[in-house]
């Protein structure tokens, strides 16, 4: 018998089942699709901060789990043998204008004190970074603390970790211990049923890979888009946001106007060809930050969902709270991440 069930074998569902593990409690996974099967088994991978003002719970549990992240994936790597793709190269994004420049020295400042001295916020000329061709001031902001990993082959690598740790990773089991529901978009929309008020929903997102080497690369951003070069020798772009959509699992028209704008700003890729397109429902709930904690509908169940876009990034510290809580019953999830923040006011 398990000492933790958890339900839903994505990054978060993975990720908590890591730290029960790790302390040593007898974890099982069940997911009837298998590990990544939703938006855990995209494409991007950037794991790349929020900027550095107006700072908030969400914005340093985000710094924490960044922080965290190299030591958390080196380790992954190391038991199961598999590459998930980590490396810490910083992130670029364009500079367009004298305002935006103003704001940028700005923000220079206040990431030395905000990231505690030991990542940057820099303004470097576009020429550093030749392969890209997008600023209209030739500056490009030059972050250190950004990072990025493969989503497909990091989430299979924390699979094998598991495994080898002695997790148990299942499509079906009769679920002992206690019970974590990360269950992604299903499980939000399953949740606005039962309570018949929307807490959270799927938003699909696009991306593609391409066959361009630049694994030196910081990754980019820019006009909403991601660049993300990864170490096995292949470019991910994307993504989509689509509220509204035919299949929640095919590509169309707009993933290839992301490859164009992509080829644009980098036209090294105007010769990579398209090697997967890829499409699904990521979780995002009603407040936009993940929902930890108790679960609103299963008295004595835990609930770990809506990573949305920044579930990769998030989920090294959400492993460690959610055991905290499960394991020790150690409650110490900010009150903007709780369930109750995506619940409608009483």
């Amino acid at each position: 018998m398990a000492d933790v069930t958890i339900h839903g074998a994505g990054i978060f569902g993975l990720s908590i089942a890591w730290a029960c593990a790790r302390r040593g409690a007898s974890v099982q996974i069940i997911d009837p699709n298998g590990p990544g099967a939703g938006a855990s088994g995209g494409l991007v991978g950037a794991l790349a901060p929020h900027t550095p003002e107006n700072w908030n719970d969400k914005k340093q549990m985000q710094f924490d789990s960044l922080v965290m992240a190299e030591t958390v994936w080196a380790s992954v790597a190391d038991l199961s043998g598999e590459n998930p793709g980590y490396a810490r190269f910083g992130r670029v994004q364009p500079i367009a204008d004298d305002a935006a420049l103003r704001l940028a020295e700005a923000r220079a400042a206040t990431a030395r004190t905000l990231w505690q001295g030991r990542f940057d916020w820099q303004i470097v000329p576009q020429e550093a970074y030749a392969p890209y061709a997008c600023s209209a001031t030739g500056l490009l902001i030059h972050d250190t603390l950004s990072a990025r990993l493969h989503p497909r082959r990091a989430t299979m690598a924390l699979a094998k970790a598991l495994d080898r740790n002695g997790a148990r990773i299942t499509t079906d089991g009769i679920a002992t211990g206690h019970q974590v529901w990360a269950t992604g978009a299903a499980g939000l929309l399953e949740l606005s049923e039962t309570l018949n008020t929307p807490v959270g929903t799927g938003v699909k997102g696009q991306a593609a890979l391409l066959g361009f080497d630049g694994r030196s690369l910081p990754q980019l951003f820019a006009d909403g888009l991601h660049i993300i070069p990864h170490a096995d020798g292949t470019t991910a772009i994307g993504s989509t946001s689509e509220r509204v959509y035919d299949t929640p699992d095919g590509t169309d028209a707009r993933l290839e106007t992301l490859i164009t704008k992509a080829r644009q700003l980098c036209p090294p890729l105007a010769k990579a060809p398209v090697l997967t397109r890829w499409a699904g429902l990521r979780p995002r709930a009603r407040s936009r930050a993940p929902m930890l904690g108790p679960h609103p509908t299963k008295p004595g169940q835990f609930i770990a969902n809506g990573g949305f876009k920044i579930g990769f990034g998030m989920a090294p510290v959400i492993g460690e709270l959610m055991a905290d809580l499960i394991l020790d019953a150690h409650d110490h999830i900010p009150d903007s991440f709780r369930p109750e923040a995506s619940l409608p006011k009483p």
